[in-house]
């Protein structure tokens, strides 16, 4: 039983913001392209919760193994959903994106969604290349784990700026589980002793 509650737990709060996104007013009348942008980025910041969890072995009943190989795939479904959000926001608003992406947009929430972005895809990059590359593992995993926390942070300040389609509840309940794994995964940027 003690194995169910945090897997329930976690369903719950994948579950919440994605449901209580889907009965958003603010979704009547928009083309079904926005709709699926603006899910891709729920989703994605869903998987900002789950990535931490399996890194830091949290999940009950999983191998260390299995906890890797979920999260190289969670990791990998993480970057379909941001270009997902970013492919969609383009195709409703091309001017929008490059505002946002040139950091000229008026609104806050553009350039930290843009820094985020580009963290989770040099965090995807610097995984992808792994073994091809030549660093002290205890190096590798520092610089993987700042930018994880780099997108955290950066996706939590974008989504809490945005007055959108994420009810308020499940936003803020989100964003808080979401920055709260995250530290979990701090002081793995701290220098182990021998």
């Amino acid at each position: 039983m003690r194995g169910i509650i945090p897997w329930a737990a976690l369903a719950i709060a994948i579950a919440a913001p994605l449901v209580a996104a889907g009965f958003s007013p603010l979704l009547q009348w928009r083309e079904g392209i926005y709709i699926a942008s603006s899910f891709a980025g729920i989703l994605g910041m869903t998987l900002l919760l789950v990535q931490p969890l399996l890194a830091a072995g949290d999940l009950p009943h999983l191998s260390q193994a299995r906890a890797r190989r979920l999260h190289r795939l969670t990791g990998a479904l993480l970057l379909g959903a941001v270009l997902t959000h970013v492919v969609g926001l383009w195709i409703t608003s091309p001017p929008d994106v490059i505002d946002a992406l040139t950091f000229t947009s008026p609104t806050p929430f553009s350039a930290w969604g843009v820094i985020a972005m580009w963290a989770v895809f040099a965090a995807a990059l610097m995984a992808a290349l792994r073994n091809r590359i030549t660093v002290r593992p205890m190096t590798w995993r520092r610089a993987h784990v700042a930018l994880a926390l780099m997108i955290a942070v950066g996706t939590v300040i974008h989504v809490l700026l945005i007055e959108g389609t994420m009810e308020t509840l499940t936003k803020y309940g989100l964003s808080a589980l979401v920055l709260l794994a995250a530290l979990r995964i701090a002081p793995r940027l701290r220098v182990r002793r021998r």
